[in-house]
């Protein structure tokens, strides 16, 4: 088991904290909005807390379940208290049009987070590849494992998330060290083109990898 902080208060927190609690992880809910973090542990139930912005986070995982333009500030916000925390980034830096990425072209959303946190922090991408939708609805009764792709520059960061992974059902996949975000992040891009265009129309589909012996 997990202790799990999700940093946020949309549908990507809410899907993941329900998927933590009946995975037997615990949940808490930080929210900029005290009463929107507070509704969301009810929601969730379980045993979810609320926690505050700022402080300490009760989770040795921390979830950042926000858009990439308030992620970096609520790094530096926590400062500190994120000291020693698994940091999972879970945002897309999309552009307007979403025909790119925001982020500079040496560097990824989780790049630019892993500047921002405490040394000791460690900054895993995980779960951007993934929609909302696509992970409320999966069940290991599907005909194949909903793959979550991860990066990191820290083995034992990554094995901590591996295993988080793990405890929801779905199959982490290690795609290397944390220069591995960027092409993750572009393919966030492909992935919410091919939703609004041709290619799939809006239906529930997701991108993983088929292993053969």
């Amino acid at each position: 088991m997990s202790r799990i902080s999700i940093v946020g208060t949309g549908n990507m927190a809410r899907v993941l904290g329900s998927r933590a609690l009946a995975g037997g992880n615990a949940v808490e809910v930080i929210g900029r909005d005290a009463s929107k973090a507070d509704a969301l542990a009810r929601e969730i139930g379980g045993g979810a807390t609320a926690g505050t912005i700022g402080a300490a986070p009760a989770g040795d995982i921390v979830i950042l379940a926000v858009p990439y333009a308030h992620a970096v500030p609520l790094v530096r916000q926590f400062g500190n208290a994120l000291s020693g925390k698994v940091i999972v980034d879970i945002t897309n830096p999309f552009n307007a049009d979403i025909t790119g990425l925001v982020t500079p072209e040496d560097s990824s959303a989780a790049q630019e987070i892993a500047k921002a946190a405490p040394a000791d922090a460690h900054v895993v991408k995980a779960f951007n590849t993934v929609f909302g939708h696509v992970l409320a609805a999966y069940t290991p009764e599907d005909l194949r494992p909903l793959d979550v792709f991860i990066a990191g520059d820290d083995a034992d960061a990554k094995a901590r998330v591996s295993s988080f992974v793990e405890s929801l059902a779905l199959r982490p996949l290690d795609v290397g060290d944390l220069t591995s975000a960027r092409w993750l992040e572009g393919t966030g891009v492909l992935l919410m083109r091919a939703m609004f265009g041709k290619a799939v129309g809006s239906g529930s589909f997701s991108i993983g990898l088929t292993v053969r012996d």
